[in-house]
């Protein structure tokens, strides 16, 4: 997940700056969603962020594993170059004591292809072609979502609904019309998830004019036992949560794995052409089927 781009101008991690999407999307710092006592909105601050980072930290970190020996341990925060030119898209919980960034307990980095020409690049393009992709669709608008995570008390269907509901409004504000990024298996062994994988392969794989493939040198195959031996079942069961519900909502994948060494994972690439989304999706997550009252 670690990007090797052009340096862009760093930002100290101990004092993160309000990014420049922040202050550019400030038309967009009231709600983008409510279900019950969670709330989705765009940070609004340095101090939001902060806090995003150490809910990442814990997730990424504490719980998952990662490894990244430098101040990211001392200040218990994930943080890199991109965080300061990314919108942050936030779940609050409005149940819990004390200020605003201390109820957060999920988050998205959001990249659109504007910022991400004129700064650092998207962040995936170190693992993935995604240049040739967009050159394909120059006409077209890209959004690259990532450092996806929620507390573990929060994995539940209405966390990633609420979440959902502010993506969509996102996306549909700034006219986006195709949302990529990398999504992940636990662990560094492509073998470990053989059923899964494969089952990628043979079954949501992109077509030509969508496909995106691992870069030269860090390309893993994905079609790891044949197609009869591929158990559909098991390969769903095993998935990770945030795959299946992007495989729900219509999302492709790329060609080829890569394994991220710092975060510990198999990372695979995500297609979603917004106008390939299901209709029962797009009327779901627009607010017709979710409910925007506390």
């Amino acid at each position: 997940m670690q990007a090797s781009l052009p340096d862009c101008d760093a930002q100290l991690i101990s004092t993160p700056p309000a990014s420049a999407c922040i202050l550019e999307s400030r038309h967009l710092d009231a709600p983008l969603g409510r279900l019950g006592p969670l709330e989705v909105r765009l940070a609004r601050n340095a101090t939001e962020v902060a806090a995003a980072q150490e809910v990442r930290y814990r997730v990424f970190y504490d719980e998952l594993g990662a490894r990244y020996p430098g101040l990211e341990a001392q200040e218990r925060r994930d943080a890199d170059r991109f965080d300061a030119v990314c919108d942050h898209l936030l779940v609050f919980d409005n149940s819990r004591p004390g200020p605003d960034h201390r109820r957060i307990v999920g988050t998205y980095r959001l990249l659109r292809q504007e910022i991400a020409s004129g700064t650092c690049g998207f962040y995936s393009q170190d693992e993935f072609d995604l240049a040739a992709l967009v050159a394909r669709h120059a006409h077209l608008r890209f959004l690259e979502l990532g450092r996806s995570c929620v507390l573990p008390e929060y994995r539940s269907r209405g966390t990633i609904s609420v979440l959902w509901q502010g993506i969509w409004n996102y996306v549909t504000h700034h006219r986006i019309d195709v949302m990529t990024g990398c999504a992940s298996f636990p662990g560094s062994d492509p073998m470990v998830h053989a059923q899964a994988l494969s089952y990628l392969a043979y079954n949501c794989r992109a077509d030509l004019e969508w496909d995106a493939c691992a870069v030269a040198g860090r390309s893993h195959p994905m079609n790891l036992i044949p197609p009869g031996d591929v158990d559909a079942r098991s390969a769903l069961y095993a998935m990770p949560p945030l795959i299946k519900a992007y495989l729900r909502i219509g999302a492709k994948v790329g060609d080829g794995c890569v394994i991220d060494h710092q975060f510990d994972t198999v990372d695979v690439f995500i297609i979603m052409p917004v106008k390939a989304i299901a209709a029962r999706y797009i009327s779901f997550y627009s607010g017709d089927g979710v409910s925007f009252a506390a």
